[in-house]
């Protein structure tokens, strides 16, 4: 594959017939992943009209979407394994086989444990075919192997699919129905398996590596855990957390699994995640600053929509469009990281203050300009540099994952906890706490208003209850909101402060080794298990 082009650095792809030109055997992959990417089974977007058109909750809908990042992160650890085990086409015709699979249940059923498994079955095939394809192209878009340039292609395609399908999704379903979204991805899946029986030919690799020693029992385990981590989050506010029986049964079916996870790693060969990813300091440092991170932008899903929604009076496009400024930071974002992280190699020390800086002016906007009068545009900053900030410290810190210094038999095990903690736990860890300051916080204001509003205006008294409630409520809402704001904001300055006093001269020199390397690594790891041999 990629070790088979020619010195001179002309690119070729062996399995695309010669009758395409050399220059565009790339393109067709790239439009792979782009149909892949939108292909989620569930659009999180969509979740207000299928509220109203199904018996399925907000909650509902969060955790099937969480549970296809969740496949997408277990699949990491043998990712790898299973890409030199099938040919590139069998992995984009099975894929694109169960993601139709997963567009037809998701849009036909409203049992949750369905839904929920299959977007977790989903994704695990999603990041196998996205793994497929940007493999097949990464030597024509690095031919050095610099995976900090490497990652900015990859989270310009994966973030920038996250909003646009979000448009795509409220625009079908203001158009037409929710549903129609699932069949054009299952018509656009099914274009991808015709242009992959035409243009990709059947060519297996150098050599046939079995699935050998890989360790199922502990990627169930592992899933179970972080499925198990993800309800508590989203579910937690609704069952009233530990005061109910079913966040205290999933607690303890969460423990369960990890600890019987962390026991048999110990002892195991090949433990599916083991303690030299999980104690690598490159991986610990990543953890701690995505939770950090995540939970100072937490307020994107805590009240952002209701906010537009209740404050703003914006419909649901209305909404939606507001993707497109997130959108454009991403695209800012990516060409930032592009030109000085992956190019001119400035430090991650450099790097995570500028995402701090930019998260600053994402919360002091809020909470200098949030107001009853607010207009379209004039949310263009704030979201334009989210948008920003939370894709450059994505590129930054999946690229310190690969300058870990970990032996590649467990730089994919440090893949899986890296997804899991930035893609689900930041997602859903820090709303859930910030979720729940909110709640507390409109608690309180809403009892200091509705006394002070009937003190100074006795006039006001005359309105009906329900109108009395509801203006209560809405100036509770923007007062609650300016102040957790404004918790944050002196947060944020305070991580910015110990990140500038800090010092590190480490930069960016992930280089990927070559695929021959790859998998002669990994076809000794599989003759070293028990019961191998040779072919």
């Amino acid at each position: 594959m990629a070790d088979l082009h020619a010195p001179s650095g002309s690119f070729d792809i062996p399995e695309v017939p010669n009758f395409i030109p050399r220059r565009l055997k790339p393109y067709p992959f790239i439009f792979f992943v782009l149909i892949i990417q939108f292909s989620g089974g569930l659009y999180l977007a969509a979740a207000t009209d299928m509220v109203g058109t199904t018996a399925l909750m907000q909650e509902d809908i969060l955790m099937a979407g969480y549970a296809s990042l969740i496949g997408l992160a277990i699949n990491f650890a043998v990712m790898f394994r299973i890409k030199f085990r099938f040919s590139t086409r069998t992995q984009l015709l099975a894929s694109a086989i169960v993601l139709i699979s997963a567009n037809l249940i998701c849009a036909n059923t409203t049992s949750v444990p369905l839904i929920v498994i299959t977007c977790f079955v989903a994704g695990w095939f999603r990041m196998q075919a996205t793994l497929a394809c940007n493999s097949t192209i990464q030597l024509w878009l690095t031919p050095v192997r610099d995976m900090a340039i490497f990652f900015c292609y990859v989270y310009l395609i994966v973030d920038s699919v996250i909003q646009l399908s979000g448009i795509g999704a409220i625009y079908t379903a203001f158009f037409s129905q929710w549903e129609y979204m699932q069949w054009i991805m299952v018509g656009l899946l099914a274009l991808m398996m015709v242009m992959v029986l035409i243009l990709v030919k059947p060519v297996r690799g150098p050599m046939f590596i079995p699935l050998l020693g890989i360790d199922w029992i502990g990627a169930v385990l592992w899933a179970g855990f972080m499925l198990c981590f993800t309800f508590i989050c989203v579910y937690g506010s609704y069952f009233d957390w530990w005061d109910s029986i079913e966040i205290r049964g999933v607690a303890f079916i969460g423990i369960a699994c990890l600890c019987i996870n962390l026991w048999r790693a110990s002892f195991l060969h090949h433990p599916y995640i083991s303690f030299r990813a999980m104690k690598n300091r490159n991986v610990i440092r990543a953890t701690g600053v995505y939770l950090v991170f995540f939970t100072l932008l937490a307020t994107e899903h805590v009240f952002e929509h209701s906010y537009a929604a209740n404050i703003l009076g914006f419909d649901e496009t209305n909404i939606i469009d507001l993707n497109w400024y997130v959108f454009a930071g991403i695209i800012a974002g990516c060409a930032f990281t592009y030109f000085t992280f992956a190019l001119r190699k400035w430090r991650y020390k450099t790097m995570t203050a500028i995402c701090v800086a930019l998260a600053i002016v994402y919360l002091g906007y809020f909470y200098f300009f949030i107001d009853y009068g607010v207009e379209k545009e004039m949310l263009f900053v704030p979201l334009f540099f989210r948008g920003m900030a939370s894709v450059i410290i994505s590129i930054v810190y999946l690229t310190s994952i690969v300058q870990s210094g970990l032996p590649f038999q467990v730089f994919p095990q440090a893949l899986t906890i890296n997804g899991f903690t930035g893609a689900v736990m930041g997602a859903t860890l820090g709303p859930a706490i910030i979720g729940e300051f909110f709640r507390h916080t409109m608690a309180k204001n809403a009892s200091l208003l509705g006394v002070n509003i009937l003190n100074t205006n006795p006039d006001i008294s005359c309105l009906a209850p329900g109108q009395l409630y509801g203006l209560v409520q809405t100036q509770a809402l923007v007062v609650s909101m300016k102040e957790i704001y404004g918790w944050l904001l002196m947060a944020a300055l305070a991580s910015l402060l110990i990140i500038l006093l800090s010092y590190s001269s480490v930069r960016p020199f992930a280089i990927f080794p070559k695929w021959s390397t790859v998998r002669r690594v990994i076809r000794q790891l599989a003759r070293a298990d028990r019961g191998y041999q040779p072919l």
